[in-house]
């Protein structure tokens, strides 16, 4: 049975070690593949670059990306096995509150993968989720791996896809179908990030719990206002201001350094 490394608390890198013990936990269950911590680690460098913090420009888009929801006929969430092993509770609040499908969508399927990550996300108080083995029937075309699998009740005839920790090629596939497609990609660079119609350049970790509480926020407001929000939404702004920000800290922190500031 895996257990666990211990990690202080107090240690400065807590929670970024915490989340990769998660994986690690998960990878021996079977739920995360061992690539799923490659791309966690290119993850992790971003997020060392963009300071470990949610920024202005993600703010925006979360909450652009909370009013594409409210405003969606027919929304869905993709999980893969990272998505699940960091985030399961406010992944399923979010499904919960919004009343989004969830649907499991893997491109390294293996036997019962996929059903563990469904146990993962019912214990956590899902109640379907949809894309397991036997019931992803359909497929996206275009795609040759195993992305291309898809629930025919799910993201096939969704007009809204939350695709998380996502590959580029389902993304542009997706977008290319007609459909609404948000993202969270630490990396502003990746075709991930530039294809979605709404990217969130942050942590999962971070982003999640703030995307249920703007939801909250808005459902509050008149439609009219989700409207506006998404009619003033500039994809490319935003990803133009997270490479701004990166390329501000870098050029500040490359001058403390020289001047012998070093924490």
């Amino acid at each position: 049975m895996p257990t666990f490394t211990p990690i202080p608390p107090e240690h400065p890198r807590y929670h970024s070690l915490v989340e990769r013990e998660k994986l690690i936990h998960q990878v021996d269950k079977g739920v995360v593949a061992l690539a799923g911590l490659v791309a966690h680690g290119r993850g992790e460098t971003f997020d060392y670059l963009l300071g470990e913090a949610t920024h202005e420009f993600a703010h925006r888009a979360i909450q652009v990306a909370a009013a594409s929801l409210l405003l969606a006929k027919h929304p869905v969430i993709s999980v893969n096995g990272n998505v699940a092993a960091l985030c399961p509770e406010p992944l399923v609040q979010l499904a919960h509150d919004a009343r989004v499908l969830l649907e499991v969508n893997l491109f390294y399927r293996s036997p019962g993968r996929a059903e563990k990550i469904a146990q993962i996300l019912k214990s956590y108080g899902a109640t379907q989720v949809l894309g397991l083995d036997d019931e992803a029937t359909a497929t996206i075309p275009e795609l040759l791996s195993e992305r291309r699998r898809v629930s025919p009740q799910g993201i096939l005839i969704a007009d809204w896809v939350f695709v998380p920790l996502e590959d580029g090629d389902r993304t542009e596939a997706l977008v290319k179908m007609g459909k609404t497609v948000v993202t969270v990609d630490l990396n502003p660079l990746s075709r991930t990030a530039r294809r979605s119609t709404i990217t969130i350049v942050d942590n999962i970790t971070r982003a999640l719990p703030l995307l249920v509480e703007e939801l909250k926020r808005l459902k509050g407001l008149a439609r009219s206002e989700w409207e506006r929000l998404l009619a003033h939404y500039h994809h490319g702004e935003v990803l133009s201001a997270a490479l701004k920000h990166l390329q501000h800290r870098l050029g500040q922190l490359a001058q403390d350094f020289k001047e012998g500031r070093l924490d």
